[in-house]
């Protein structure tokens, strides 16, 4: 693995040429062109707010939740739109693949690199929100470039895995949609965690997403330190799906070309 990730660094330029590829071919002839970077957490976190906050009343331990649900479609949407956009991207780019060499990885790398950089975008809605009502950040932001790594590494992983199996199974790609949609419901995007049942909280936390998502609140919103038996169990689930996802790929990658 370390003589693979070597391999890749050396591919570093090709590897940031095809992440700014990536950005432009996805607002290419758009109207509004990274504009839609915010425009669509900004939208769930409305459509959110309209039916969770005014019509369900779903509980968020007394933050507003504008700022309660934007704090975690932010990093869910960077999540979401990494997979959709990595995983494919082997089969949609196949006169690369079959016909010039390059470690294959940089395909769906490349499209987790520009959902980051959509991320960074809509994060300048983020800091508005918090001047606006009034949330200061603490001590406690010390946490965030390790949430964050977290976060990337579990990405990149679930990227990684799914980009390899679609090559082998085409119907990966109507299977990430559905399982995205049921992940968002299984995630505290819309609710606290506190709203779980005390006896169902360890099995939730299984979803590795689950540990993130309350962690960016907890430092963002609530200015404390993670909990670490619900992050805990995130990071290791993110390393092992990083290891794991980057290892089948790699395995995998010699016949991506004979299987396309």
């Amino acid at each position: 693995m370390a003589a693979n990730l070597k391999t890749l660094y050396q591919y570093r330029e090709l590897l940031w040429i095809w992440i700014l590829r990536e950005i432009r071919v996805r607002y290419k002839q758009s109207l509004l062109g990274a504009a839609w970077a915010i425009l669509q957490p900004l939208s769930m976190m409305i459509a959110f707010t309209l039916v969770f906050s005014f019509l369900a009343r779903v509980p968020t331990d007394g933050i507003p939740y504008p700022i309660f649900s934007y704090a975690a479609v932010l990093p869910w949407t960077f999540f979401s739109t990494s997979v959709s956009f990595g995983v494919p991207s082997l089969i949609n780019n196949l006169n690369l693949v079959t016909k010039t060499y390059f470690p294959r990885e940089i395909l769906p790398i490349g499209a987790v690199g520009a959902s980051f950089f959509d991320f960074l975008v809509a994060s300048t809605i983020f800091l508005f929100m918090l001047l606006f009502y009034r949330v200061p950040l603490t001590w406690a932001a010390v946490w965030l470039p390790l949430i964050l790594t977290l976060q990337i590494l579990l990405t990149f992983g679930v990227t990684l895995l799914g980009s390899a199996i679609i090559v082998l199974y085409r119907d990966v790609r109507f299977i990430v949609p559905l399982g995205l949609q049921i992940w968002l419901y299984a995630t505290p995007v819309i609710y606290p965690v506190s709203l779980v049942p005390q006896g169902f909280q360890p099995y939730y936390m299984l979803n590795p997403m689950a540990g993130i998502i309350d962690a960016y609140r907890r430092v963002i919103l609530d200015g404390q330190p993670p909990t670490w038996s619900y992050l805990g169990p995130s990071a290791a689930a993110a390393l092992a799906l990083f290891v794991i996802g980057y290892l089948v790929f790699k395995r995998l990658e010699v016949s991506f070309a004979d299987i396309i």
